[in-house]
């Protein structure tokens, strides 16, 4: 019965893996990236769509993102939803598509980063331990009920504790290559 619950488990700490992936992915590091502008909203015919929605982006060197609106009308709107967000770039346009160039990061910049990075991974997990906690508060619901003896309650909180452990140690080599990317000169 208990198999279930950390079947369960698992499928959430492999979207919080994903979902953690998915942030350090928008986290710029000196190198352009597609990811970059994905979480940037573009007011579209009134309505906020996603950037990648509207346009084509490519990287056609190392440090340019190029930005193509499909309907030359929006570049207005990409330049200013660009200016609005975090990214810390000015885009340029020539009137058909944005060029962003990324800029080598300062070494205050790459520090600023890290704090970042620490903190979203502490995110993460603190997710994976709130996951086993529920986990492990469903197994003496289920021993309470009768629906697991003593012997399975431990053995569940023990696979469970191992499972979060795999978890933390994936967590920590994703930061661990971010922490690279950004250090990188």
């Amino acid at each position: 019965m208990y198999k279930e619950s950390i079947t369960k488990a698992e499928e959430q700490m492999k979207k919080s893996i994903s979902f953690l992936k998915e942030d350090l992915a928008s986290i710029r590091a000196g190198k352009a990236n597609p990811k970059l502008v994905d979480k940037i909203q573009v007011s579209y015919y009134g309505t906020m769509t996603p950037l990648n929605q509207v346009a084509n982006i490519s990287v056609p060197e190392p440090r340019a993102i190029i930005i193509q609106p499909w309907d030359s009308s929006l570049i207005k709107e990409i330049e200013k939803a660009i200016l609005s967000s975090d990214l810390g770039i000015n885009p340029s346009n020539d009137g058909k598509l944005i060029r962003l160039m990324i800029p080598q990061l300062t070494e205050e910049r790459r520090k600023d980063l890290l704090k970042l990075v620490k903190k979203e991974t502490e995110n993460a997990k603190v997710a994976l331990r709130n996951i086993r906690r529920d986990a492990n508060d469903e197994f003496k619901k289920q021993e309470k009920e009768s629906i697991l003896t003593k012997d399975d309650h431990k053995k569940a909180e023990d696979e469970m504790q191992k499972l979060t452990d795999k978890y933390t140690k994936l967590i920590d080599e994703v930061f661990k290559d971010k922490e690279k990317e950004i250090l990188e000169v």
